[in-house]
C-alpha cells in the first residue's frame, strides 16, 4: 500500500499499516533492493535547535536517493522573527517539495505543515519526535524479527522522544512498559492516544520493575534542550532511574539509546559500550528510517 499522509508531525499520523509501509520500505534501502529516484527533489531543513543526527541523517537520505536538501538555520531564515511561520511555510512550498523542521514549539510545525502545500516532517519538537521512532522500530524489527512477544521499558523522563515512542509501539502493536519519576511522566493525552491506537503502554512505579521482563531497555537524556535552568531540580528527581549495570544484572536485555547521551547521568559508560547496545544501529537507522519516509512522502 502507499502512504496515504501529507505530513509527518507525529507518529500516528500514519496507521498502523502505513507504518509497517514505511519501515518495509526503509529495509529494502537498507538492503540495496530499492532504487526509487529522487532526483530534482529539494528537502528544505529548517533548524531552531542544533542537531548531530537529524541533520546529516536527512541530508544523506536525500543525497543517496538522488535529491537535494538545504540546510537553513535559526540564523540564515526569519522563521518566526520578523515573518509569520505560515508566511516562511508559504514560500520555502514554492521552492522546495518538502521541509522537514526541528523546532521548539510544536505548534510552529503544526503551523507550516497547515500552509504548506508540500509535506511537512517534523523533525524534532517539545513535543515529538517521531522520526527517533521510526528508526527505534526499525531498529527493534531488525534485531527480534518483528515485534511479537517484544517488550520495551522506557525508563527516565517521560519527554519528546519518549511520547512519540509510546505511539510508535502501539501501532505497532508491541508491548510498552513506561516508568517515569513523580510529576515526569508521559503526557496523558499522549498516553490516551496510545491506548485508542493499539496495545496500551503499561506504567510501573519503579525501574526495576520495568526491567524484570523486558526485552529492550530504553532510556533518554533526563535534561533535554532548553531545560538548563531546572537541570539540579530533575538530576534530584530522577535519582533512582539510571540505566547501569546494577539495574540490568540478572536481565538480557538490549537497550537502546537515542542520543546524544550523558554519560554517568541516565546511563552508565559501560553499559553503552557493552554487548547489550543496539544504540549506534538505532543511530545508523535515523538514515534509513527516513529515506524510506521521504520515498514514501514524495515518490
Amino acid at each position: 500500500m502507499s502512504v496515504e499522509t501529507t505530513d509527518l508531525l507525529d507518529v500516528d499520523d500514519l496507521t498502523a499499516a502505513e507504518l509497517e509501509t514505511v519501515l518495509d520500505r526503509a529495509a529494502a534501502i537498507k538492503a540495496g533492493e530499492d532504487d526509487t529516484d529522487l532526483s530534482r527533489r529539494t528537502l528544505a531543513m529548517v533548524f531552531e535547535k542544533p542537531s548531530t543526527r537529524t541533520r546529516t541523517s536527512f541530508e544523506t537520505a536525500m543525497t543517496r536517493l538522488g535529491g537535494h536538501a538545504i540546510f537553513l538555520g535559526p540564523d540564515d531564515i526569519h522563521l518566526g522573527r520578523g515573518e509569520p511561520v505560515k508566511d516562511t511555510a508559504r514560500a520555502l512550498a514554492g521552492y522546495a517539495d518538502a521541509i522537514m523542521a526541528r523546532l521548539f514549539d510544536h505548534a510552529d510545525a503544526a503551523e507550516l505543515a497547515a500552509y504548506a502545500d508540500v509535506p511537512v516532517v517534523n523533525g524534532l519538537t517539545d513535543d515529538a519526535h517521531p522520526c527517533q521512532t521510526l528508526a527505534d522500530l526499525l531498529t527493534i524489527r531488525e534485531a527480534f524479527g518483528g515485534f511479537d512477544d517484544v517488550t520495551v521499558a522506557w525508563i527516565g523522563d517521560g519527554n519528546n522522544v519518549a511520547q512519540s515512542f509510546v505511539l510508535g509501539a502501539a501501532l505497532a502493536d508491541l508491548e510498552c512498559t513506561v516508568t517515569t519519576p513523580p510529576s515526569y511522566g508521559v503526557d496523558a493525552g499522549v498516553m490516551d492516544r496510545a491506548a485508542e491506537l493499539g496495545t496500551a503502554p503499561t506504567v510501573v512505579d519503579d525501574p526495576e520493575t520495568a526491567v524484570a521482563d523486558a526485552d529492550v531497555v530504553y532510556t533518554d537524556v533526563w535534561v533535554s534542550m532548553g531545560e538548563e535552568d531546572v537541570r539540579e531540580e530533575k538530576l534530584s528527581a530522577f535519582e533512582g532511574y539510571q540505566v547501569n549495570a546494577d539495574l540490568l544484572a540478572g536481565h538480557d536485555a538490549k537497550v537502546m539509546h537515542c542520543l546524544p547521551a550523558h554519560r554517568g547521568e541516565e546511563i552508565t559508560d559501560d553499559v553503552i559500550e557493552s554487548d547489550r547496545e543496539l544504540i549506534w544501529q538505532q543511530a545508523e537507522n535515523r538514515l534509513h528510517a527516513q529515506a524510506g519516509l521521504l520515498v514514501e512522502l514524495l515518490d
